[in-house]
């Protein structure tokens, strides 16, 4: 089975490169790699190539390998950060972790992890410091300890269940999410700066349409995502956009500050449509792109939509997030898992490989003998009634035998000797 190192790496790594002696020992957790060949293995593959000039067909056996992740510890994973939203009120900006990891997908580039997209790259400090990620380090700080306790899944993975589960927490709909993403592994493979929206751009919807066609979204995934600002606040510090603070930020939860979208900015509907519509509270802040939703004639029909049916928003965002967290991942298994689905969880790869042969030295112990099992000897197709089984099994032992080892020899050759001593007296007497 394949194993996996899952080294604890820093939170800020240094962007210089690392000596291929640091990378080994700090490969980024979800690394799969492939260990050396040990004797056992090594005098099997020998043993193979005898058996297979000999012609003798080898035993095969399932072996499970394991997928990026580690289903039981995502689940368990998911469950700390459900503490974590109840007694830090950070929904929004785990929210913003998950989509500016993913964000960065380029559909027009083929080559992983060059087309960016959500492979965890968002931990090192060259993408941490891009302008659009202002303040994510503060997310970062929250999530490292759960990634410190569960090796076993990918920071690629944990960003995107962060997301999801801050999105569900906060009243929005049950999100259709796959895990098993592979993470990048140095701080050289991020992507460039400048994939992500701008706030203020002088064409808020045609840059919205730029930014999100290069990803393969369309308009309704556009305005249906733009929805999450429903959550969340912006700071002037970080953004540059949004007042110090509002009737509605000044006493927390949380950190106090910023301006937020809508009254209640930790609860998740669709009050950001109803409110930009209106434009009735100056308390609100009102992006260019905000705006953009109902100045543009395609988006209008989405945001209208929105602001009056919540059930379809809902229905819609869920669609849209659920692509936006898979954009540009890399998955092991290829089709992902899903951490609601009892066939998914167990995440892992069964493949078929073959058992040396038995040696042919006088070494060797030799194949184990095969159970007893009664259906073998039945007649044709029919299984045998319980009753005639037991009364196989008991004059089976009788004779010496039991299930798990078979009968000397000498048994078989004395039932042989009187079998054949009474042909022979039916053959007198019939003569």
């Amino acid at each position: 089975m394949a194993e996996r190192l899952a080294a604890s790496a820093s939170l800020l790594p240094s962007a210089a490169s690392p000596s291929s002696s640091t990378r080994r020992a700090t490969v980024a957790s979800g690394l799969r790699l492939r260990p050396s060949p040990s004797r056992f293995s090594q005098a099997a593959s020998r043993g193979r190539g005898v058996a297979g000039a000999a012609g003798v067909v080898p035993r095969l056996r399932v072996v499970r390998c394991m997928a990026a992740s580690e289903a039981a510890q995502l689940k368990s994973a998911r469950e700390d950060i459900k503490e974590i939203l109840k007694t830090t009120y950070c929904h929004p900006i785990l929210v913003r972790l998950g989509w500016h990891d993913s964000g960065t997908y380029d559909k027009n580039i083929e080559e992983w992890p060059q087309r960016g997209g959500a492979d965890g790259s968002l931990r090192f400090d060259p993408e941490l410091s891009h302008g659009a990620n202002a303040g994510l380090t503060s997310a970062l700080k929250l999530i490292q300890p759960i990634k410190d306790k569960y090796p076993g899944i990918t920071y690629a993975d944990l960003f995107q269940l962060a997301s999801a589960t801050a999105i569900e927490e906060a009243g929005g709909p049950k999100l259709p999410m796959k895990y098993g993403r592979v993470d990048i592994t140095a701080p050289e493979q991020c992507p460039p700066e400048g994939r992500l929206p701008d706030a203020g751009p002088r064409l808020p919807a045609e840059h919205l349409r730029e930014v999100f066609y290069r990803m393969g979204l369309d308009d309704k995934e556009i305005v249906a995502l733009s929805g999450a600002h429903t959550l969340g606040r912006s700071r002037p510090d970080r953004s540059g956009w949004g007042k110090p603070e509002t009737k509605y930020t000044k006493d927390g939860p949380g950190e106090p500050g910023g301006q937020s979208w809508t009254a209640e900015w930790l609860k998740f509907d669709n009050s950001y449509f109803k409110d930009i519509k209106e434009q009735r509270d100056q308390e609100l802040l009102v992006l260019p792109t905000d705006a953009a939703l109902f100045d543009d004639p395609s988006f209008k029909v989405y945001a209208e939509k929105y602001a009056e049916d919540q059930e379809a928003f809902f229905k819609d965002y869920a669609e849209a997030h659920a692509k936006l967290s898979n954009l540009g991942a890399k998955f092991d298994p290829p089709e992902g898992f899903s951490l609601d689905d009892d066939k998914g969880a167990v995440a892992t790869e069964e493949k078929v490989v073959a058992d040396p042969a038995p040696a042919s030295d006088t070494n060797s112990t030799g194949p184990q003998p095969e159970p007893f099992v009664s259906a073998k000897y039945s007649y044709k197709k029919r299984e045998l009634s319980d009753t005639m089984k037991q009364k196989i099994r008991a004059e089976y032992e009788g004779l010496g035998g039991s299930p798990n080892k078979p009968m000397k020899s000498n048994y078989f050759l004395n039932i042989m000797i009187v079998i054949a001593g009474l042909a022979f007296l039916t053959s007198l007497t019939g003569n």
